[in-house]
Protein backbone atom coordinates (compact mmCIF):
# COMPACT_ATOMS: atom_id res chain seq x y z
CA UNK A 1 0.00 0.00 0.00
CA UNK A 2 1.02 3.46 -1.06
CA UNK A 3 0.06 7.03 0.82
CA UNK A 4 1.56 10.20 -0.59
CA UNK A 5 0.93 13.20 1.58
CA UNK A 6 2.26 16.41 -0.33
CA UNK A 7 1.21 20.26 -0.96
CA UNK A 8 -0.70 19.43 -4.03
CA UNK A 9 -3.25 17.37 -1.62
CA UNK A 10 -3.14 13.03 -0.98
CA UNK A 11 -2.97 10.53 -3.04
CA UNK A 12 -2.52 6.76 -2.56
CA UNK A 13 -3.93 3.45 -3.34
CA UNK A 14 -6.66 2.49 -1.83
CA UNK A 15 -6.90 -0.06 1.19
CA UNK A 16 -4.67 -1.04 4.36
CA UNK A 17 -4.10 -0.13 7.59
CA UNK A 18 -3.73 3.77 8.70
CA UNK A 19 -0.88 5.61 7.12
CA UNK A 20 -0.60 2.93 4.82
CA UNK A 21 -2.91 3.53 2.07
CA UNK A 22 -6.03 5.78 1.25
CA UNK A 23 -8.37 4.61 3.73
CA UNK A 24 -11.49 6.06 5.72
CA UNK A 25 -9.33 7.17 8.97
CA UNK A 26 -6.75 9.09 6.44
CA UNK A 27 -9.53 10.75 4.29
CA UNK A 28 -11.70 12.10 7.41
CA UNK A 29 -8.13 13.11 8.53
CA UNK A 30 -7.05 15.23 5.62
CA UNK A 31 -10.46 16.43 4.93
CA UNK A 32 -10.71 17.76 8.71
CA UNK A 33 -7.68 19.77 8.22
CA UNK A 34 -8.66 21.04 4.83
CA UNK A 35 -11.88 22.11 6.56
CA UNK A 36 -10.08 23.74 9.19
CA UNK A 37 -7.91 25.69 7.24
CA UNK A 38 -11.11 26.90 4.95
CA UNK A 39 -12.74 28.02 7.58
CA UNK A 40 -9.52 29.91 8.92
CA UNK A 41 -8.34 31.57 5.96
CA UNK A 42 -11.35 32.15 3.12
CA UNK A 43 -12.30 35.85 2.46
CA UNK A 44 -16.00 34.93 1.65
CA UNK A 45 -19.22 34.76 3.51
CA UNK A 46 -20.23 31.35 2.70
CA UNK A 47 -19.93 27.88 4.20
CA UNK A 48 -20.25 25.98 1.16
CA UNK A 49 -17.45 23.27 -0.31
CA UNK A 50 -17.81 22.09 -4.15
CA UNK A 51 -17.27 18.41 -4.04
CA UNK A 52 -16.88 16.32 -7.70
CA UNK A 53 -14.81 12.92 -8.62
CA UNK A 54 -13.85 10.95 -11.58
CA UNK A 55 -15.26 7.43 -12.47
CA UNK A 56 -12.82 5.00 -10.14
CA UNK A 57 -14.21 2.35 -8.90
CA UNK A 58 -13.48 3.47 -5.40
CA UNK A 59 -15.00 7.17 -6.18
CA UNK A 60 -18.44 6.57 -4.69
CA UNK A 61 -16.94 5.78 -1.25
CA UNK A 62 -14.63 8.48 -0.93
CA UNK A 63 -16.87 11.02 -1.94
CA UNK A 64 -19.42 9.67 0.80
CA UNK A 65 -16.87 9.86 3.26
CA UNK A 66 -15.28 13.11 2.28
CA UNK A 67 -19.58 15.02 1.97
CA UNK A 68 -19.82 13.56 5.60
CA UNK A 69 -16.78 15.09 7.10
CA UNK A 70 -17.52 18.21 5.93
CA UNK A 71 -20.70 18.03 7.00
CA UNK A 72 -19.14 17.06 10.32
CA UNK A 73 -17.32 20.01 9.89
CA UNK A 74 -20.37 22.47 9.40
CA UNK A 75 -20.27 22.95 5.82
CA UNK A 76 -22.88 22.47 3.56
CA UNK A 77 -21.79 20.43 0.57
CA UNK A 78 -22.80 21.17 -3.22
CA UNK A 79 -22.19 17.90 -4.47
CA UNK A 80 -21.26 17.85 -7.98
CA UNK A 81 -21.00 14.27 -7.97
CA UNK A 82 -19.07 12.58 -11.41
CA UNK A 83 -17.34 15.51 -12.95
CA UNK A 84 -14.26 16.27 -14.64
CA UNK A 85 -11.25 18.58 -12.58
CA UNK A 86 -11.63 22.07 -14.56
CA UNK A 87 -15.86 21.10 -14.47
CA UNK A 88 -15.20 21.34 -10.68
CA UNK A 89 -12.84 24.10 -10.57
CA UNK A 90 -15.78 26.03 -12.36
CA UNK A 91 -18.44 25.09 -9.99
CA UNK A 92 -16.30 26.56 -7.04
CA UNK A 93 -16.42 30.35 -8.35
CA UNK A 94 -20.06 29.75 -10.38
CA UNK A 95 -21.32 28.80 -6.50
CA UNK A 96 -19.36 31.30 -4.83
CA UNK A 97 -18.02 28.88 -2.49
CA UNK A 98 -15.10 28.43 -0.38
CA UNK A 99 -13.40 25.78 -1.71
CA UNK A 100 -13.58 22.50 -3.62
CA UNK A 101 -12.26 18.89 -3.43
CA UNK A 102 -11.89 16.68 -6.22
CA UNK A 103 -12.10 12.92 -5.57
CA UNK A 104 -9.00 11.83 -8.65
CA UNK A 105 -6.01 10.59 -9.21
CA UNK A 106 -5.15 11.64 -12.77
CA UNK A 107 -3.77 9.51 -15.00
CA UNK A 108 -2.80 6.78 -12.00
CA UNK A 109 -3.97 3.32 -12.57
CA UNK A 110 -7.41 2.40 -10.47
CA UNK A 111 -6.02 1.42 -7.54
CA UNK A 112 -5.17 4.48 -6.76
CA UNK A 113 -7.33 7.14 -5.51
CA UNK A 114 -6.45 10.79 -4.31
CA UNK A 115 -7.87 14.02 -2.45
CA UNK A 116 -7.17 17.40 -4.95
CA UNK A 117 -7.22 20.79 -3.31
CA UNK A 118 -9.05 23.63 -4.44
CA UNK A 119 -9.19 27.70 -2.78
CA UNK A 120 -12.02 29.77 -3.03
CA UNK A 121 -10.84 30.59 -6.37
CA UNK A 122 -11.02 26.95 -7.86
CA UNK A 123 -7.40 26.90 -8.01
CA UNK A 124 -4.88 24.21 -6.25
CA UNK A 125 -3.36 25.23 -3.22
CA UNK A 126 -0.40 26.73 -3.28
CA UNK A 127 2.77 25.23 -1.58
CA UNK A 128 2.32 27.80 1.62
CA UNK A 129 -1.45 26.76 1.92
CA UNK A 130 -0.69 23.12 1.13
CA UNK A 131 1.93 22.90 4.17
CA UNK A 132 -0.30 24.22 6.31
CA UNK A 133 -3.38 21.71 5.80
CA UNK A 134 -0.47 19.33 6.65
CA UNK A 135 0.41 20.66 9.52
CA UNK A 136 -3.16 20.95 10.69
CA UNK A 137 -3.40 16.98 9.78
CA UNK A 138 -0.73 16.27 11.52
CA UNK A 139 -1.49 17.84 14.78
CA UNK A 140 -5.03 17.20 14.50
CA UNK A 141 -5.67 20.52 15.02
CA UNK A 142 -9.48 20.87 14.26
CA UNK A 143 -12.88 20.44 15.68
CA UNK A 144 -16.33 19.01 14.64
CA UNK A 145 -19.67 21.00 14.38
CA UNK A 146 -22.41 20.31 17.19
CA UNK A 147 -25.84 19.08 16.19
CA UNK A 148 -27.24 22.65 15.44
CA UNK A 149 -24.23 23.44 13.35
CA UNK A 150 -24.10 20.52 10.91
CA UNK A 151 -24.01 20.86 7.21
CA UNK A 152 -26.15 19.74 4.88
CA UNK A 153 -25.86 18.13 1.13
CA UNK A 154 -26.72 20.12 -2.49
CA UNK A 155 -26.93 18.10 -4.83
CA UNK A 156 -26.43 19.49 -8.09
CA UNK A 157 -25.67 17.99 -11.70
CA UNK A 158 -26.17 20.73 -14.16
CA UNK A 159 -22.49 21.64 -13.96
CA UNK A 160 -21.57 19.57 -17.25
CA UNK A 161 -23.78 21.52 -19.63
CA UNK A 162 -22.29 24.72 -17.94
CA UNK A 163 -18.86 23.90 -18.84
CA UNK A 164 -19.65 23.02 -22.22
CA UNK A 165 -21.68 26.36 -22.47
CA UNK A 166 -17.90 28.38 -20.90
CA UNK A 167 -16.23 26.58 -24.20
CA UNK A 168 -18.85 27.88 -26.48
CA UNK A 169 -18.69 31.67 -25.09
CA UNK A 170 -14.62 32.19 -25.61
CA UNK A 171 -14.48 34.34 -28.39
CA UNK A 172 -11.59 32.27 -30.05
CA UNK A 173 -13.37 29.31 -30.07
CA UNK A 174 -15.67 29.00 -33.77
CA UNK A 175 -18.64 26.92 -33.47
CA UNK A 176 -19.73 27.61 -37.44
CA UNK A 177 -16.12 27.11 -38.68
CA UNK A 178 -16.02 23.47 -36.83
CA UNK A 179 -19.34 23.24 -37.84
CA UNK A 180 -18.57 23.27 -41.92
CA UNK A 181 -15.32 21.44 -41.63
CA UNK A 182 -17.19 18.30 -40.54
CA UNK A 183 -14.93 16.74 -38.76
CA UNK A 184 -14.53 13.04 -38.55
CA UNK A 185 -13.75 12.61 -34.79
CA UNK A 186 -12.32 9.65 -32.48
CA UNK A 187 -12.00 9.49 -29.13
CA UNK A 188 -10.59 7.21 -26.34
CA UNK A 189 -12.11 8.58 -22.53
CA UNK A 190 -10.76 6.01 -20.56
CA UNK A 191 -14.04 4.56 -18.80
CA UNK A 192 -14.10 7.35 -17.07
CA UNK A 193 -15.56 11.11 -16.92
CA UNK A 194 -14.49 12.25 -20.31
CA UNK A 195 -16.85 9.55 -21.60
CA UNK A 196 -19.91 11.48 -20.40
CA UNK A 197 -19.02 14.88 -21.19
CA UNK A 198 -17.19 14.94 -24.32
CA UNK A 199 -19.06 13.44 -26.54
CA UNK A 200 -21.84 16.32 -25.62
CA UNK A 201 -18.68 19.05 -26.32
CA UNK A 202 -18.29 17.47 -29.25
CA UNK A 203 -22.08 17.71 -30.60
CA UNK A 204 -22.15 21.05 -29.14
CA UNK A 205 -19.60 22.21 -31.31
CA UNK A 206 -21.02 20.52 -34.20
CA UNK A 207 -19.19 17.49 -34.96
CA UNK A 208 -21.43 15.12 -36.15
CA UNK A 209 -19.48 11.78 -36.56
CA UNK A 210 -17.76 10.66 -33.51
CA UNK A 211 -15.93 7.38 -33.30
CA UNK A 212 -16.11 6.29 -29.11
CA UNK A 213 -13.47 4.23 -27.22
CA UNK A 214 -13.85 3.10 -23.58
CA UNK A 215 -16.64 6.15 -23.02
CA UNK A 216 -18.81 4.10 -20.48
CA UNK A 217 -17.16 5.46 -17.18
CA UNK A 218 -16.90 2.80 -15.11
CA UNK A 219 -13.65 2.92 -13.47
CA UNK A 220 -12.55 -0.23 -14.54
CA UNK A 221 -9.68 1.62 -16.93
CA UNK A 222 -9.93 -0.49 -20.45
CA UNK A 223 -6.09 0.61 -20.78
CA UNK A 224 -3.27 2.40 -18.34
CA UNK A 225 -5.08 5.62 -18.51
CA UNK A 226 -1.97 8.35 -19.02
CA UNK A 227 -2.67 9.20 -22.36
CA UNK A 228 1.19 8.38 -23.53
CA UNK A 229 1.80 6.83 -27.16
CA UNK A 230 2.64 3.11 -25.72
CA UNK A 231 -0.67 3.21 -24.07
CA UNK A 232 -2.62 4.39 -27.00
CA UNK A 233 -2.42 1.86 -29.89
CA UNK A 234 -6.16 1.37 -30.05
CA UNK A 235 -7.12 4.61 -30.84
CA UNK A 236 -4.38 4.52 -33.75
CA UNK A 237 -5.98 1.81 -35.28
CA UNK A 238 -9.17 3.33 -35.19
CA UNK A 239 -8.17 6.38 -36.66
CA UNK A 240 -7.29 4.86 -40.13
CA UNK A 241 -10.52 2.06 -40.00
CA UNK A 242 -12.63 4.98 -39.49
CA UNK A 243 -11.28 7.83 -42.03
CA UNK A 244 -11.05 10.32 -38.91
CA UNK A 245 -9.54 13.29 -39.09
CA UNK A 246 -8.41 14.02 -35.83
CA UNK A 247 -8.09 11.47 -32.67
CA UNK A 248 -8.70 13.35 -28.85
CA UNK A 249 -7.58 11.20 -25.74
CA UNK A 250 -8.07 12.37 -22.03
CA UNK A 251 -7.00 11.22 -18.88
CA UNK A 252 -9.18 10.07 -16.25
CA UNK A 253 -10.04 13.49 -14.88
CA UNK A 254 -9.80 15.51 -18.39
CA UNK A 255 -7.42 17.94 -17.43
CA UNK A 256 -4.51 16.35 -19.72
CA UNK A 257 -5.13 16.43 -23.51
CA UNK A 258 -3.37 14.17 -26.18
CA UNK A 259 -4.28 14.69 -30.26
CA UNK A 260 -3.95 11.69 -32.40
CA UNK A 261 -3.26 12.64 -36.49
CA UNK A 262 -4.90 11.50 -39.64
CA UNK A 263 -2.91 9.01 -40.31
CA UNK A 264 -2.95 7.08 -36.63
CA UNK A 265 0.69 8.57 -34.95
CA UNK A 266 0.56 9.96 -32.44
CA UNK A 267 0.67 14.52 -32.71
CA UNK A 268 2.62 14.50 -29.35
CA UNK A 269 1.24 15.67 -25.88
CA UNK A 270 3.87 17.96 -25.54
CA UNK A 271 2.45 19.80 -29.17
CA UNK A 272 -0.83 19.60 -27.84
CA UNK A 273 0.05 22.96 -25.89
CA UNK A 274 1.84 24.20 -28.94
CA UNK A 275 -0.98 24.04 -31.05
CA UNK A 276 -3.04 25.37 -29.13
CA UNK A 277 -0.64 28.49 -28.48
CA UNK A 278 0.18 28.95 -32.00
CA UNK A 279 -3.64 29.65 -32.42
CA UNK A 280 -4.49 32.07 -29.57
CA UNK A 281 -1.30 34.09 -29.94
CA UNK A 282 -2.11 34.52 -33.93
CA UNK A 283 -5.41 36.40 -32.34
CA UNK A 284 -3.81 37.51 -28.97
CA UNK A 285 0.11 38.19 -28.81
CA UNK A 286 1.47 38.19 -25.39
CA UNK A 287 3.27 35.96 -23.49
CA UNK A 288 3.58 32.10 -22.73
CA UNK A 289 4.24 29.92 -19.65
CA UNK A 290 4.99 26.22 -19.20
CA UNK A 291 7.01 23.93 -16.83
CA UNK A 292 10.49 22.98 -16.59
CA UNK A 293 9.71 19.58 -18.09
CA UNK A 294 7.96 21.16 -21.99
CA UNK A 295 9.24 21.41 -24.88
CA UNK A 296 11.20 24.29 -26.07
CA UNK A 297 9.08 24.53 -29.26
CA UNK A 298 6.57 26.80 -27.13
CA UNK A 299 9.51 29.19 -26.90
CA UNK A 300 9.69 29.11 -30.26
CA UNK A 301 6.01 29.48 -31.78
CA UNK A 302 5.86 32.69 -28.51
CA UNK A 303 8.94 34.51 -30.23
CA UNK A 304 7.59 33.90 -33.75
CA UNK A 305 4.62 36.38 -32.26
CA UNK A 306 6.31 38.66 -30.49
CA UNK A 307 6.26 37.16 -27.06
CA UNK A 308 8.24 36.36 -24.36
CA UNK A 309 8.29 32.93 -23.10
CA UNK A 310 8.91 31.57 -19.43
CA UNK A 311 9.58 28.87 -17.30
CA UNK A 312 8.10 27.85 -13.84
CA UNK A 313 8.10 24.76 -11.68
CA UNK A 314 6.32 21.54 -12.55
CA UNK A 315 2.75 21.89 -10.97
CA UNK A 316 -0.29 23.65 -12.11
CA UNK A 317 -0.58 25.99 -9.33
CA UNK A 318 2.95 27.15 -10.38
CA UNK A 319 2.50 27.24 -13.81
CA UNK A 320 -0.53 29.58 -12.83
CA UNK A 321 1.32 31.65 -10.60
CA UNK A 322 3.98 32.31 -13.21
CA UNK A 323 0.73 32.85 -15.95
CA UNK A 324 -0.74 35.48 -13.41
CA UNK A 325 3.28 37.58 -12.61
CA UNK A 326 3.91 37.24 -16.50
CA UNK A 327 0.56 38.30 -17.62
CA UNK A 328 0.55 35.13 -20.48
CA UNK A 329 -1.69 35.35 -22.58
CA UNK A 330 -1.82 31.15 -22.63
CA UNK A 331 0.41 28.56 -20.81
CA UNK A 332 0.24 24.84 -19.59
CA UNK A 333 2.28 21.89 -19.36
CA UNK A 334 3.85 19.45 -21.56
CA UNK A 335 1.45 17.05 -20.60
CA UNK A 336 -1.31 17.96 -22.63
CA UNK A 337 -2.22 20.80 -19.80
CA UNK A 338 -3.73 23.48 -21.68
CA UNK A 339 -4.49 26.59 -19.05
CA UNK A 340 -6.56 29.54 -20.68
CA UNK A 341 -6.99 32.57 -18.71
CA UNK A 342 -9.72 33.55 -20.99
CA UNK A 343 -11.71 30.57 -19.25
CA UNK A 344 -10.08 30.05 -15.94
CA UNK A 345 -6.79 29.45 -14.61
CA UNK A 346 -6.81 25.53 -14.73
CA UNK A 347 -5.53 22.46 -17.09
CA UNK A 348 -8.90 21.78 -19.36
CA UNK A 349 -9.26 19.75 -21.99
CA UNK A 350 -12.95 20.83 -23.03
CA UNK A 351 -10.90 23.98 -23.76
CA UNK A 352 -8.25 22.56 -25.81
CA UNK A 353 -10.30 20.47 -27.60
CA UNK A 354 -12.35 23.68 -28.74
CA UNK A 355 -9.64 25.77 -29.42
CA UNK A 356 -7.42 23.06 -31.58
CA UNK A 357 -10.98 22.16 -33.52
CA UNK A 358 -11.34 26.40 -34.72
CA UNK A 359 -7.33 26.20 -35.64
CA UNK A 360 -7.57 23.07 -37.46
CA UNK A 361 -11.00 24.43 -39.05
CA UNK A 362 -9.27 27.71 -40.18
CA UNK A 363 -5.89 26.17 -41.03
CA UNK A 364 -7.63 23.75 -43.48
CA UNK A 365 -4.96 21.09 -43.51
CA UNK A 366 -4.22 17.51 -42.03
CA UNK A 367 -3.22 17.00 -38.43
CA UNK A 368 0.00 15.48 -39.09
CA UNK A 369 0.61 18.78 -41.60
CA UNK A 370 -0.11 21.02 -38.64
CA UNK A 371 2.15 18.89 -36.53
CA UNK A 372 5.10 18.71 -39.34
CA UNK A 373 4.76 23.15 -39.63
CA UNK A 374 6.57 23.01 -35.96
CA UNK A 375 9.95 22.80 -34.53
CA UNK A 376 10.45 19.21 -33.84
CA UNK A 377 11.53 18.28 -31.01
CA UNK A 378 11.30 14.65 -29.24
CA UNK A 379 11.42 14.11 -25.16
CA UNK A 380 12.55 10.73 -23.53
CA UNK A 381 10.51 10.00 -20.67
CA UNK A 382 12.28 7.88 -17.93
CA UNK A 383 12.13 7.54 -14.55
CA UNK A 384 13.96 5.25 -11.45
CA UNK A 385 12.00 3.53 -9.03
CA UNK A 386 12.68 5.09 -5.37
CA UNK A 387 13.87 3.38 -2.24
CA UNK A 388 14.38 4.62 1.38
CA UNK A 389 18.30 4.40 1.29
CA UNK A 390 18.65 6.73 -1.89
CA UNK A 391 18.59 10.41 -0.81
CA UNK A 392 17.30 12.29 -3.67
CA UNK A 393 18.56 15.87 -2.79
CA UNK A 394 22.47 14.53 -2.48
CA UNK A 395 21.96 13.03 -5.87
CA UNK A 396 20.49 16.48 -7.47
CA UNK A 397 23.70 18.15 -5.88
CA UNK A 398 25.97 16.49 -7.26
CA UNK A 399 24.50 16.19 -10.47
CA UNK A 400 24.32 19.76 -10.65
CA UNK A 401 27.80 20.06 -9.41
CA UNK A 402 29.13 17.59 -12.49
CA UNK A 403 27.63 19.85 -15.27
CA UNK A 404 27.96 23.62 -13.46
CA UNK A 405 29.52 24.94 -16.85
CA UNK A 406 26.08 24.71 -18.51
CA UNK A 407 22.94 26.42 -17.93
CA UNK A 408 21.48 25.00 -14.90
CA UNK A 409 18.05 26.08 -13.18
CA UNK A 410 17.27 24.55 -10.00
CA UNK A 411 13.67 25.69 -9.05
CA UNK A 412 12.44 22.69 -9.32
CA UNK A 413 14.78 19.90 -9.12
CA UNK A 414 17.85 20.44 -11.74
CA UNK A 415 17.55 21.18 -14.93
CA UNK A 416 20.27 21.27 -17.64
CA UNK A 417 20.41 23.46 -20.64
CA UNK A 418 22.69 22.46 -23.41
CA UNK A 419 22.64 24.28 -26.35
CA UNK A 420 20.66 22.03 -28.41
CA UNK A 421 19.03 19.66 -25.85
CA UNK A 422 18.14 20.05 -22.06
CA UNK A 423 17.79 17.23 -19.89
CA UNK A 424 15.16 17.76 -16.23
CA UNK A 425 15.66 15.86 -13.16
CA UNK A 426 13.09 15.78 -10.37
CA UNK A 427 11.61 14.14 -7.90
CA UNK A 428 7.90 12.92 -8.11
CA UNK A 429 5.31 14.82 -6.23
CA UNK A 430 2.63 12.21 -6.67
CA UNK A 431 4.41 9.03 -7.47
CA UNK A 432 8.10 7.71 -4.95
CA UNK A 433 10.37 7.86 -8.13
CA UNK A 434 12.59 10.30 -9.59
CA UNK A 435 11.43 11.32 -13.06
CA UNK A 436 14.05 12.07 -15.98
CA UNK A 437 13.18 14.25 -19.10
CA UNK A 438 15.73 14.66 -21.64
CA UNK A 439 15.08 16.53 -25.20
CA UNK A 440 16.91 16.95 -28.42
CA UNK A 441 16.27 16.77 -32.20
CA UNK A 442 15.82 13.42 -32.20
CA UNK A 443 14.32 10.76 -30.34
CA UNK A 444 17.70 9.12 -30.09
CA UNK A 445 19.47 12.04 -29.00
CA UNK A 446 17.02 12.63 -26.38
CA UNK A 447 17.31 8.89 -24.80
CA UNK A 448 20.86 8.68 -25.35
CA UNK A 449 20.87 11.84 -22.54
CA UNK A 450 18.36 10.59 -20.48
CA UNK A 451 20.07 6.81 -20.31
CA UNK A 452 23.60 8.91 -19.51
CA UNK A 453 21.41 10.52 -16.77
CA UNK A 454 20.18 7.37 -15.12
CA UNK A 455 24.23 5.79 -15.18
CA UNK A 456 25.56 8.92 -12.96
CA UNK A 457 22.47 8.28 -10.88
CA UNK A 458 22.98 4.50 -10.25
CA UNK A 459 26.46 5.20 -10.08
CA UNK A 460 26.21 8.25 -7.31
CA UNK A 461 23.54 5.96 -5.30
Amino acid sequence: MTLIKSISGIRGTIGGKPDEGLNPLTIVKFVSAYATFVRQTTTLNTNKIVVGRDARISGLMVKNIVIGTLNGMGFNVVDIDMATTPTTELAVTMEGACGGIIITASHNPKQWNALKLLNEKGEFLNDREGKQVLEIAEKEAFEYATIENMGKIITDSRYKERHIDMVLRLKLVDVEAIKVAKFRVAIDCVNSVGGVIIPDLLYALGVKEIFKLHCNPHGNFSHNPEPVPENLTEISQLMTHAKANVGFVVDPDVDRLAVVCENGEMFGEEYTLVAVADYVLSKTPGNTVSNLSSSRALRDVTQKYGGSYHAAAVGEVNVVAKMKETQAVIGGEGNGGVIYPESHYGRDALVGIALFLTYLANKNQKVSELKSSYPQYFISKQKIELTPEIDVDHILLKVKEKFEAYDITDIDGVKIDFPDKWVHLRKSNTEPIIRIYAEAHTLKEAEELGNEMIAIIKELC
